[in-house]
């Protein structure tokens, strides 16, 4: 938004735990950045419309519009404001990003900006990105058993967590024995010593205070472009 001189947002979050989390941190992170609030709309995941929220989010003429959201309900916000032709900036959450949502949107979505994990651009990745191999390894596995443009961040994830546990693992069954409590800790202390562990999502480094790990590698900014993810420059 600061590249782009975009200091007025709205927002359209999903009436879940998943649009609240986001809702919080955009109102601690905007004023930081310059950015001012200019209306906030909240919307259930079964509703058929989004009209009223949409004319409400209009009005308050927003530079870029931000929405919270996960799956195909997630098109809903967009479309609506595309009817009445919004023509700003929108931005999604990789809470969005599956086959079905570009069907669902189609060409409305071009130009959408999303941050993401590597893996869903991954063959487009910089060499130099410390996910690229790793991330292409997984794809090509996926999509080999599921055919192609298949790839799934959540599948992705439950990669991710079985390489953690290739690297944690071994070193639990060096001090206990499956099944005890004993080694149960001793896992733990393991994931909690984790450093530069590379997946298709990025880099993880674990701490005792730090359960999350996620490095700085581990989001890209994708454009959809041509009903497709793009990494976007």
């Amino acid at each position: 938004m600061q590249a782009n001189q975009q200091t007025r947002l709205g927002a359209a979050a999903i009436t879940t735990s998943y649009g609240d989390g986001f809702m919080k941190a955009l109102t601690e992170a905007a004023p930081h950045y310059g950015v001012q609030l200019t209306g906030v709309e909240r919307y259930n995941q079964t509703d058929p419309s989004f009209t009223a929220q949409a004319l409400k989010l209009i009005a308050g003429k927003p530079d870029a519009i931000y929405i919270f959201s996960a799956g195909t309900p997630g098109a809903l916000p967009q479309l609506e404001l595309a009817a009445r032709n919004y023509r700003g900036q929108i931005y999604q959450t990789q809470g969005v990003a599956n086959a079905d949502f570009l069907r669902v949107g189609g060409k409305i979505l071009e130009g959408t900006l999303l941050t993401a994990g590597p893996v869903l651009v991954a063959e487009q990745l910089p060499d130099t990105h410390s996910s690229k191999a790793t991330a292409v390894d997984y794809v090509n596995r996926y999509e080999a058993a599921h055919g192609p443009g298949s790839r799934s961040l959540f599948g992705a994830s439950a990669w991710t967590a079985m390489l953690w546990l290739d690297h944690a693992v071994p070193q639990a069954l060096a001090h206990a024995q499956p099944g005890t409590p004993a080694f149960r800790s001793a896992l733990r202390d393991a994931l909690e010593t984790m450093q530069g562990v590379t997946t298709p999502e990025g880099s993880y480094s674990m701490s005792a205070d730090d359960h999350n790990g996620a490095g700085d590698d581990t989001q890209v900014l994708v454009r959809i472009g041509h009903n497709a993810w793009r990494l976007a420059e």
